[in-house]
């Protein structure tokens, strides 16, 4: 079977496989689309097939809409001549199970791929923006696909280049999307949602805070009207809501696509592009899934709350979102993250067997988060977070990889446990120093940057915007010889940007430091650090 529209054809073949298939007429859905585009998304990979376009599925199967979504790349444009464009648009989601057991279905919800760096697809994008349709714009695009300034507070010399030179011809992301913005602002000012569902905090307000700055550069620079950055900032015409999202797409796995050819289905090698990305023409997820959106759309909406989407307030969404990402599932990633790298783990259900690597996930969780938790009210704080330690890290059929989340840590550090040591700063009846799991998070995330792991063998640390700026910071210390991080902490540490907070200025500074030496002293300090730490606080 070819996950083709012709090879669709068969649908008997499909179904005795036991994979799912649309209950929708894909081209009636993508001549309606075409028509009478309603809905962009910005980040074309696993997150957004697995689960964004699913939502988008659930509505077409249900006849609550006729229209897809038009997915739109602009980092790694191969996605969409290898992956989407052979396969006709269709991917292949496989929900797994603990228990071993797989979902399968053909989504077919992309009604179009479109790439940023070709020409007509980019004006097709613009065309797609000034038709008053549109209603709504998502993104999966990570957090650091918001950032426009350096960690001095600078903006970045592309942002600055764009803001220079123009809506005309911008090369950031967002750039790009306040230029398609313009492009809608002159064609009529149509109202649009702008809809982050990314894994940060706040991030509603980090796509509106980087789209209007740029916005605001060219109005001082004469580029554009003063009229279209108030235009961005009237939430009748324009708003940024703030989502939470939480749904765990590791990389493609072996296993899942040896399942898949076994039932028959072909062509469902993975692929590396240009830019790192492994990607396959199918998804692989795990069973749970939360999407939080704040309901403020100008215009109408698709009905995401039938889809199995929480439609609620911006507080609401806020606490949801805090909850999960500074205290109940984001801080006990990292950790894991930083620490499986270091002690030679490759899956993070099989760090979770680890006795010393599940206490440290446990401590930051319930000892140290849940008291300065917020409860959003719709969902419990505590039983998500044993949801998470319990059933979610745990499952060995999520082929999820601490290399693949240890990327971008620097961009995750500040939300992610900056947040929980301001909460416990700001309250006198928490005491900072009781802390130790957080600190050892942190600690341990700066030993990693060594790129050495706790045998002394190198590795090669994942992907980082910082990385070159923190090596270089960090360079000439040597594991085994302690003394040669003396002084060179000291300035990375009291960087609110990079911690949320100053270490130094909540009284945290001394203890990551003396962690950091332990955990240098030589091979197996990593691990006698752990079991000496964390054995001391359960006394």
């Amino acid at each position: 079977m070819q996950l083709t529209m012709q090879g669709l054809a068969n649908r008997v073949a499909w179904e005795a496989a036991g994979i799912r298939l649309p209950a929708y007429d894909i081209a009636a859905m993508r001549a309606a689309t075409r028509q009478s585009p309603g809905w962009v998304h910005f980040g074309a990979g696993n997150i957004f097939r697995g689960f964004v376009a699913m939502v988008a599925q659930r509505l077409l199967d249900a006849g609550l809409t006729d229209t897809g979504i038009i997915a739109a790349e602009t980092f790694d444009t191969e996605l969409v001549a290898r992956i989407y464009e052979p396969h006709d648009l269709l991917s292949l989601v496989v929900g797994l199970k603990a228990d071993g057991g797989m979902e399968c279905s053909v989504l077919a919800s992309v009604a179009e791929a479109l790439q940023t760096d070709d020409p007509a697809q980019l004006a097709r994008l613009q065309a797609v923006f000034e038709a008053p349709s549109l209603q709504m714009v998502s993104f999966t695009v990570t957090e650091k696909g918001y950032a426009i300034r350096d960690l001095q507070g600078n903006l970045t010399g592309a942002v600055a280049a764009d803001i220079a030179g123009g809506p005309e011809a911008p090369r950031h992301l967002m750039s790009r999307v306040a230029s398609l913005l313009w492009a809608r602002y002159r064609a009529g000012r149509a109202p649009v949602a702008l809809v982050s569902m990314d894994n940060c905090s706040h991030n509603g307000e980090k796509l509106q805070t980087a789209v209007t700055a740029i916005a605001d550069g060219w109005v001082r620079n004469g580029l554009v009207d003063e009229g279209f950055a108030a235009y961005l900032r009237d939430p009748a015409r324009v708003s940024f809501p703030w989502t939470m999202i939480d749904k765990i797409t590791p990389r493609p796995a072996e296993a899942v696509q040896k399942e898949l050819e076994r039932r028959g289905v072909e062509g469902m090698d993975p692929i590396v592009t240009g830019r790192g990305t492994y990607i396959a023409p199918f998804v692989n997820a795990e069973i749970p899934e939360y999407l939080v959106v704040e309901d403020a759309f100008p215009a109408a909406r698709p009905p995401l709350e039938k889809a199995g989407v929480y439609m609620a307030d911006r507080d609401t969404v806020n606490r949801v979102e805090r909850m999960k990402v500074t205290t109940c599932l984001n801080p006990l990633h990292t950790a894991l993250a930083v620490y499986g790298c270091l002690l030679g783990y490759t899956s993070i259900a099989e760090e979770m067997k680890d006795a010393d690597l599940r206490e440290l996930a446990r401590r930051i969780g319930v000892d140290e988060g849940l008291p300065v938790v917020t409860d959003p009210g719709i969902l419990n704080p505590r039983d998500f977070l044993m949801e998470v330690l319990t059933q979610r890290l745990t499952n060995p059929f999520i082929p999820d990889t601490p290399q693949r989340i240890a990327t971008d840590t620097s961009q995750k550090i500040p939300v992610r446990y900056g947040e929980t040591l301001k909460a416990y700063a700001q309250n006198p009846a928490l005491r900072m120093d009781v802390l130790v799991a957080i600190p050892l998070a942190l600690a341990g995330w700066l030993r990693y940057l060594l790129a050495v792991d706790d045998t002394l063998a190198p590795f090669t640390p994942s992907a980082d915007p910082l990385m070159e700026t923190l090596t270089q910071a960090l360079s000439g210390i040597r594991v085994g010889e302690p003394e040669t991080a003396r002084g060179k902490l000291e300035p990375i540490l009291r960087n609110a940007t990079l911690f949320g907070v100053d270490l130094a200025a909540v009284g945290l500074d001394t203890k990551v430091t003396a962690l950091f030496a332990e955990l240098i002293a030589g091979p197996g300090a990593v691990r006698a650090t752990l079991r000496r730490h964390l054995h001391a606080a359960q006394g």
